[in-house]
């Protein structure tokens, strides 16, 4: 691509409030004469990037990360785990449909649609942090020219599009809010089929702050959603549905946990109960589990809880239930040792999977940080495999030492707890396990360990949800 903003053969370089039928734009945008700008290359937005490049021709990335911008440069994808995307971001540098810079605001300059995808977390009070967003828009405004259109896809709370970016962008810009577009669409993708997602598993919401942004941002992802495009009412409908989707996942999650842990006083297994009741067409209860991680569902909440005055009560609750899990996972180990010998000090545990979802590279707010802290505050030895991970320093700092999958055959332990079931651990020999001391105690967080295979052995195993499932 080159510096400037390629003109095109239709005579159109712009998609919003552009007086030309909506096929002639469609084929401008589709020839590449219309420069993309992404802004993030980071696991959701790199993929992004690529498929606007493979559609267009005409992309250029944007990260602050030196190493990403340079992986890009090359045709590398630093981007582990994705199907399909190393190919094709390396299919896409070189055929020149897709660069990438280490400057927003160079991007900002040549591009006439910007895709914003950056991380917004929240801080260590539960406030939604916008600083990230706040930034790029910033760069966006001092390039931003008439007749741009700027797509925000990273999650935010309601309302921030039409009373935080838009205003800020019309400060920066100097541009009247009628002369270029905005609109939200969120990103509904998933880690280990984002270009799946991206492509069409699910249709593309798009909300604008006119009429005009929601036309113009329709007509932008028609063209790599092969499910279509639902279009709302404003921008902040369309943050609304990405919070709700993340919100209601959060609550039912929170119900699953709770069940679960009636198991023991009812005395059943309550997944089996969970299983049945889902029978019915209008159930749907999630699957209970150690805690809820990922840079997801733990923090969404919070984008509705902290900036408005109406009260969530239920929400609040629901993040205290899943927030309490992992905290419940260790009193279950803890009741074991305390009847059998003098609780959890100077024993051996050992974490089967440390990421926060099965097949993902990702730790954050993961329910294995906590389980291994409160397990090192309590007097034990604490030991952790995951096959995904090349650091542990995050769970070193926690008191854990890692181990190879190999490494658990020589290495005795009192207890296992099963939080996050790789595939890798199908293979685990069980009979194989070494102990310190009697029987092995094992917690499967996660009902995934093959019931058949332990119960060939004299392993104590509990199933959070179902209860002792080989107690002999």
């Amino acid at each position: 691509m080159t510096e400037q903003r390629r003109q095109s053969d239709h005579d159109i370089d712009s998609l919003y409030g552009v007086e030309k039928p909506s096929n002639r734009q469609r084929d401008a945008f589709l020839s590449g004469s219309i420069p993309v700008a992404v802004y993030g290359l980071g696991k959701m937005g790199l993929p992004l990037a690529a498929v606007f490049a493979e559609t267009t021709g005409n992309v250029i990335g944007a990260d602050i990360d030196p190493a990403v911008v340079e992986a890009v440069t090359d045709g590398d994808c630093h981007v582990k785990r994705e199907p399909g995307l190393p190919s094709l971001v390396a299919e896409t540098v070189a055929e020149g449909a897709f660069t990438a810079t280490t400057s927003p605001l160079d991007a900002a300059k040549r591009a006439s649609v910007h895709v914003v995808i950056v991380p917004t977390p929240i801080t260590e009070d539960n406030e939604p942090d916008l600083s990230i967003l706040d930034a790029v828009v910033e760069e966006i405004g001092i390039g931003l020219e008439r007749g741009d259109l700027v797509l925000i896809e990273c999650t935010v709370p309601p309302r921030t599009t039409a009373d935080r970016v838009l205003p800020a962008l019309e400060g920066t810009s100097g541009i009247s809010r009628d002369e270029f577009g905005l609109a939200f669409c969120p990103e509904r993708t998933s880690s280990g089929q984002a270009l799946e997602d991206i492509r069409g598993s699910y249709p593309k919401i798009v909300g604008g702050v006119d009429e005009e942004s929601t036309r113009a941002a329709n007509l932008v992802y028609e063209t790599i959603n092969d499910d279509g495009v639902i279009q709302v009412t404003d921008a902040t409908t369309a943050e609304a549905v990405k919070v709700f989707e993340g919100l209601y996942r959060d609550v039912n999650i929170a119900l699953a946990n709770e069940l679960a842990t009636f198991t023991d006083e009812f005395g059943i297994d309550v997944r089996e109960a969970i299983d049945v009741a889902n029978t019915q067409p209008y159930c749907d209860i999630h699957d209970p589990g150690p805690g809820v991680g990922g840079h997801c569902i733990p923090f969404y909440p919070y984008f509705v809880i902290e900036p408005f005055e109406t009260g969530a009560p239920l929400l609040r609750t629901a993040r205290e239930v899943n927030d309490s899990m992992p905290s419940y996972t260790v009193d279950k180990l803890r009741e074991e040792f305390d009847a059998e010998r003098a609780g959890l000090t100077d024993t051996s545990v050992l974490l089967l999977g440390l990421t926060y979802r099965p097949g993902v590279e990702e730790t954050r707010a993961s329910p294995s940080l906590s389980i291994a802290e409160e397990l090192s505050a309590a007097g034990a030895d604490v030991y952790g495999v995951d096959p995904l991970l090349e650091s542990f320093e995050e769970f070193e700092e926690r008191g854990l030492t890692s181990l190879s999958l190999d490494d658990i055959y020589d290495l005795p332990v009192d207890s296992v707890i099963l939080i996050t079931p790789h595939e890798e651990f199908e293979l685990i020999r069980w009979d194989k396990l070494d102990r310190t001391d009697g029987r092995l105690i094992v917690i499967d967080s996660r009902d995934a360990l093959d019931q058949k295979v332990l119960s060939q052995t004299s392993h104590r195993v509990y199933t959070l949800g179902t209860g002792f499932t080989n107690d002999v």
